[in-house]
């Protein structure tokens, strides 16, 4: 037997049903399940960057299963329910995409022999920001600006990169890759004053700038900031372990090791790569 959506929405239906329902699902909440949407929601870039293709359907069905979640308690407090949400985002998709869909319906689309590389790329995306643009207009009644809904729960450097990015669509931004390498270095004297003072306080918020300069730096060559910092937590965790290793092997326990120990076996881990 191969389950559907339909089954999927049922499952939830029952497990979150007052009298037979699962008393942890019935527990649930809008509040609570968040921290979880947003573990699954890594665990699918996780398994897509160390190309555990293998692993995706279960982790993508984990996403998935999230807004199952929203969408039950959403039917159950009469918001909406799960026919809503996929009606919503199909007219959202419909409507950016009037290079596909030129009436903004799934009946209408390109002419047969117009390709796609035929369209060209930044018109789309100028054409997709100004529809964003329309609708964050909307949404906001007074005040609308162009930083309007960055998600305010997203992880800080993602948040920072997205900022960044819409101010930089309005043209504040640096004119080339230098101008953000002499950002860094200036908020880096900022904390190393800081620090030189004593006040820490101050040298924490300093440290805060320099992160959001080294996100834009990210950003200017074309790179995800949390990208590259998982990718560099990996490494990490790569050589931190060789290092563990190559201690026990010495019958080392790494708590007794001098740190100069601990970088000789760094430093062959690097040289291993």
């Amino acid at each position: 037997m191969r389950y559907d959506l339909d089954d999927l929405l049922t499952l939830m239906q029952v497990l979150r049903d007052p009298e037979q329902g699962c008393p942890w699902d019935i527990k649930q909440g809008w509040d609570s399940i968040v921290p979880h949407t947003l573990e699954e929601a890594y665990e699918v870039a996780d398994a897509i960057e160390r190309r555990a293709f293998d692993e995706l359907p279960g982790e993508l069905g984990d996403l998935l299963f999230q807004v199952i979640y929203y969408a039950q308690f959403g039917a159950e407090e009469q918001r909406f329910d799960f026919h809503d949400i996929v009606h919503t985002l199909t007219a959202k998709m419909l409507r950016r995409h009037p290079h596909v869909f030129p009436e903004g319906t799934l009946g209408s689309r390109r002419p047969p022999g117009v390709s796609a590389e035929a369209l060209q790329t930044q018109q789309i995306n100028q054409r997709w920001e100004s529809l964003k643009a329309e609708e964050r207009a909307q949404r906001v009644i007074e005040a609308p600006s162009v930083l309007d809904d960055v998600p305010r729960a997203l992880p800080a450097l993602s948040r920072a990169n997205k900022l960044s990015k819409r101010a930089a669509r309005v043209g504040f931004d640096w004119p080339d890759t230098q101008g953000v390498l002499d950002k860094i270095r200036e908020e880096l004297g900022e904390v190393e004053e800081a620090l030189a003072t004593g006040d820490t306080r101050h040298a924490q918020e300093e440290v805060g700038d320099l992160l959001f300069a080294v996100t834009n730096l990210a950003r200017s060559l074309g790179a995800d900031p949390e990208q590259c910092l998982r990718g560099t937590n990996r490494k990490f965790e790569r050589r931190f372990r060789y290092v563990e290793h190559a201690l026990n092997a010495a019958h080392r326990p790494i708590t007794e090791a001098s740190l100069e120990e601990m970088e000789a076996h760094w430093q062959a881990a690097k040289h291993q790569e």
